[in-house]
């Protein structure tokens, strides 16, 4: 019975001319390979100490793959495509009906953006053949991911600066480095898997196999922190220079630090000074501790805090006199009247009409709720 990927299998070393180790190879394994007498075979040593046995002229294998859009659920085509990516195929075939050829363009263009290397090999009107022009083992993990934190830290950067009185142009094309962060995500995604499947492209990027999952975790956490970084900047283009915010006061003072805690463990990728990680994530923990003070004072003010933030006038009616009827208790309640900038008259005339149909309200007996 042939040996398949999993099984294992215990030979004898056999002693030979009184200075010699020899071990036989599986006869299936030497057949599935093509080899010969005399043909040579790589033995790498692992730092786990086991050796690892590739024929010396091994030749790898293009992965393809075929999508028939009839056996895909409606709207699931991208997914399919992803997956396919990220699994390191390098030719993807996508047959379609001629009714669905607009459909799926859009579909590989979408794919195209979100991905690199993919180009249009082959069409007509009934399939689209795609092929990666970009080879796995030859752009480095690390450079991946400095572009990511690079791209990550240029947004933030420009945020701030727009919050600072910089005009909002700098950030317009934010959608567009999100795509970019996201694409390079992938390609991380994609080399890591890749890695883990092939020796060769491991030893061409000059990483192991923990180092390419290690990568591919940090590249997911560049991604979430870029998607945060995303929504503030969309946050900021929505406001338009409504909100004002100091940017030395909290919560924005505390950015410059994530900033240099993130580049100190990017850093760090390649020297792994155990005492400059350690720091870094102390002072990220000390800023966390300060976010989320600050986010406490601003769940205890929610009532009055948007009239503060947008420079609105404000004033409170209190209302206690219609509440709780049953047992003749007035809770000290308010209705609170919020009018734009500079409309305090306003204000005030709402408050006065308001007391002059429901007459002066009662004072609460603050005992009844002690």
């Amino acid at each position: 019975m042939a040996k398949q990927v999993g099984d294992k299998d215990i030979r004898k070393l056999q002693f030979t001319g009184g200075a010699t180790y020899t071990l036989s190879l599986p006869k299936s394994w030497v057949q599935s390979h093509g080899l010969e007498s005399r043909d040579g075979v790589q033995i790498d040593w692992r730092p786990s100490g086991a050796l690892r046995l590739t024929p010396f002229d091994i030749v790898e294998d293009v992965k393809r793959i075929s999508l028939s859009t009839s056996n895909i659920p409606e709207g699931a085509l991208l997914d399919h495509l992803m997956g396919a990516y990220l699994s390191g195929t390098d030719r993807i075939i996508i047959r379609h009906k001629n009714e669905e050829r607009r459909t799926v363009k859009r579909v590989v263009r979408t794919f195209q953006r979100s991905t690199r290397g993919f180009e249009i090999e082959d069409e007509s009107d009934l399939s689209i053949t795609l092929i990666t022009l970009l080879n796995a083992g030859e752009l480095p993990m690390r450079s991946s991911l400095n572009q990511m934190y690079m791209q990550l830290n240029s947004l933030v950067r420009d945020t701030l600066d727009v919050l600072s009185g910089e005009d909002i142009e700098l950030i317009e094309d934010y959608e567009e480095r999100e795509r970019e962060i996201d694409s390079l995500r992938f390609l991380i995604e994609r080399q890591a898997g890749i890695a883990l499947d092939s020796y060769k492209v491991a030893e061409r990027l000059n990483l192991g196999r923990r180092q390419a999952v290690e990568y591919s975790n940090l590249s997911r956490s560049l991604e979430r922190m870029a998607d945060h970084a995303h929504q503030m900047a969309g946050l900021v283009i929505e406001d338009n220079g409504i909100t004002s915010l100091a940017v030395d006061g909290v919560p924005l003072n505390q950015i410059p630090i994530w900033q240099e805690a993130i580049r100190t463990l990017m850093i760090n990728i390649r020297t792994k000074d155990a005492q400059e990680i350690e720091d870094a994530r102390d002072s990220l923990k000390e800023a966390q501790n300060i976010l989320k003070m600050h986010e406490r004072s601003l769940l205890a003010s929610a009532n009055t805090q948007p009239v503060n933030i947008f420079g609105m006038c404000a004033i409170t009616y209190p209302i206690q006199k219609f509440v709780n009827n049953n047992n003749k208790q007035t809770l000290p309640i308010g209705l609170q009247i919020i009018c734009n900038t500079n409309e305090d008259e306003k204000a005030v005339d709402i408050a006065l009409s308001l007391e002059e149909q429901f007459g002066e309200p009662e004072l609460p007996n603050m005992n009844e709720f002690l």
